[in-house]
């Protein structure tokens, strides 16, 4: 399974599905993060958090843990 967590800088990859409960999953799709968009992996900090991306058009910096919640192909 690959999260966008593992996504490599300047991929552009699809969301498959979206992992974790509640309120976590409600910030993430309220975020416009949803299941068959497009995501493109702008940069990666150096050590790892946050991940910047962009998605619908505008960039969105994911915390580590929120990036490993998010599975994509």
């Amino acid at each position: 399974m690959e999260t966008l967590k593992t996504a490599r800088v300047g991929s552009t990859v699809q969301v498959v599905k979206l992992h974790g409960e509640g309120a976590v999953k409600r910030r993430i799709m309220d975020m416009g993060i949803t299941k068959g968009v497009e995501i493109y992996v702008r940069k990666v900090a150096p050590l790892g958090d946050p991940v910047e991306v962009t998605v619908r058009g505008y960039e969105l910096s994911l915390r580590r843990a929120d990036a490993e919640m998010i599975e994509v192909r």
